[in-house]
């Protein structure tokens, strides 16, 4: 990470003349064991760092095909956001780091979740905010794509003082604790996390952005005409406006979209300007 506080000082000292900058670093992980690769995305840094914001991205490998530093350059340089620091986290085995934490799906995959969530809450968080000089980030949000929007959600939800909005590109709102082959399958009892929202006490203060695309797949378990990404995710927001009514909950649907990075890049810059926007 050595490189990482440099990058931040020199933007601070040409705020005035320098666009967005990408910087490639790493920090060891001794809770995952293995060195984790990070890419900086930054927009000048302003003297006043209460203004600064930050992102945490999962799959940070993949920010090419997010376009994410073309995408918060355009907008930063046409006054659309905030000034932002992304972290984009490269991911390792992204089958078992990435879940529900404590809890690995039917076919033991996300054995490795609790101790992802232990690296971002106790070794890269309080390492940003020292390194960044920040006391607290104007707005810190989450976000992944997939299993990474899975993963982000559950971050957020358990550490609402560190997370205070959620970005969710076609989340795997599916990840279920049995098959759907087993006849004792319930959507109510084993989709993971629906399951852990329906069970908690909890009513973070959290606001949302979920994205689908109508043609992410054809699985319709329960044959209602709708896609089961379209269905599980609806069905996380009705629980969550049970949870907190109040809660600012953005929910898009794009027509002839897919799963993959074009389509969740076609729509990063209306999450940005949503969680960042001015």
């Amino acid at each position: 990470m050595k490189y990482l506080l440099s990058l931040i000082i020199l933007a601070s000292s040409v705020s005035c003349r320098s666009g967005t900058t990408l910087q490639e670093d790493e920090i060891y992980s001794r809770h995952l064991q293995r060195k984790v690769k990070l890419t900086v995305i930054n927009t000048p840094i302003p003297s006043d760092r209460s203004k600064l914001n930050l992102l945490l991205l999962n799959d940070g490998q993949e920010v090419s095909r997010l376009r994410v530093k073309e995408v918060v350059d355009s907008l930063f340089s046409n006054g659309k956001i905030q000034p932002l620091v992304v972290v984009a986290i490269h991911a390792g085995n992204r089958l078992q780091e990435y879940g529900v934490a404590g809890k690995p799906d039917y076919a033991g995959r996300g054995g490795k979740a609790g101790y992802y969530e232990a690296f971002i809450n106790n070794e890269l968080y309080p390492f940003l905010k020292k390194k960044t000089g920040t006391r607290k980030f104007r707005n810190v949000a989450f976000a992944g794509a997939s299993l990474g929007g899975l993963s982000a959600f559950d971050f957020s939800w358990n550490h609402p003082e560190k997370i205070n909005k959620v970005g969710v590109f076609s989340g795997s709102f599916w990840w279920r604790d049995k098959d759907t082959t087993d006849s004792t399958y319930s959507d109510e009892k084993n989709r993971i996390m629906y399951a852990k929202l329906k069970n908690s006490r909890k009513h973070p203060k959290l606001q949302f952005w979920f994205y689908v695309g109508r043609n992410e797949e054809t699985s319709d378990r329960d044959h209602d005409g709708l896609i089961d990404v379209i269905d599980d995710t609806k069905d996380i927001i009705n629980l969550l406006k049970q949870k907190n009514p109040y809660s600012q909950i953005i929910y898009k649907e794009v027509k002839d979209a897919g799963h993959d990075w074009p389509y969740w890049s076609a729509v990063f810059p209306d999450f940005l300007i949503w969680a960042f926007g001015k």
